[in-house]
Order: structure tokens, then sequence, then C-alpha cells
């Protein structure tokens, strides 16, 4: 497993929840994206973006320097042809 780390510091919204949706295009399953933010809105978008694509989001830090996410990214839950 590895961890990918994404500096979101100083965007504005809607920007936070654009860029780690690109950012986790390029995780593998079972990896990590951690995503640092400062604005404040990103509690909100981020989780509501993580719902959307199926992964896992947890806040690992929320302080007055800002949030980091750490979200794992998801195995293929589709439903495979038989």
């Amino acid at each position: 497993m590895t961890t990918t780390k994404l500096d979101l510091t100083g965007l504005k919204c809607p920007l936070p929840a654009l860029k780690t949706r690109k950012a986790l295009r390029a995780v593998q399953a079972g990896d990590f994206l951690e995503v640092r933010c400062t604005d404040p809105l990103s509690v909100i978008d981020i989780p509501n973006l993580i719902r959307e694509t199926g992964d896992r989001v947890e806040i690992a830090e929320r302080g007055e320097h800002g949030i980091v996410f750490l979200i794992e990214k998801a195995g293929d839950t589709s439903p495979q042809p038989t």
C-alpha cells in the first residue's frame, strides 16, 4: 500500500474537490490519497465526492492550519459479466 500526498492549501471551492477527483484516477485500489485543504467547504465537498466514487474517507486531522483527509481507493465493485 502506498500513500500519495496532495497539497491543496489555498485553493477555494470547487478546486479541491475537482483536483481530488482527478488525483484519485491515478491511485490504485487499496492505496491511499492524503489530501490537505484549507477551504472550509472541503469538509462538505470531499466527503460528498467520495460517496459518489465509492471509496472510503476519514478526516485524519482538523485544526487551524486546515483539514487533512485520508482517502482509501476501493477496489472495482462493478458486477463481473457471467
